[in-house]
């Protein structure tokens, strides 16, 4: 499980530096981080170029053979065009389920 709450710390570190423009001179507006022991964490930042992410995570099945993290979230960054995009997501035991206006949403069968 700390495996789970590291992976989805990296991720979010990673998706922040995959989106950014030049950030070199951004300052952080917000940041709130609250650890829920092991049942879970939380944490919402913010930034002066216009980024934004939030996110939540909740221990499902505490003890259980089948315990697993069950995580919300979203992000938000202003693109080359000025435009702001937003991505709202659910990870868990279905995997990364990600939604925006921005992205191409699969047939339905």
């Amino acid at each position: 499980m700390k495996f789970v709450i590291v992976f989805s710390a990296l991720f979010a570190v990673a998706l922040s530096a995959s989106i950014a423009t030049d950030s070199s001179h951004a300052e952080t507006l917000r940041y709130d981080n609250d650890n829920i022991g092991v049942e879970g964490y939380k944490y919402a930042v913010e930034t002066s170029d216009g980024k934004a992410a939030s996110e939540q995570g909740i221990v499902k099945n505490v003890g259980a053979e089948n315990e697993a993290i069950a995580v919300q979230g979203q992000y938000s960054y202003v693109g080359p065009d000025g435009v702001t995009y937003t991505v709202t997501y659910i990870a868990d035991e279905n995997g990364f389920q990600p939604q925006g206006a921005h992205l191409p949403v699969a047939p339905s069968l």
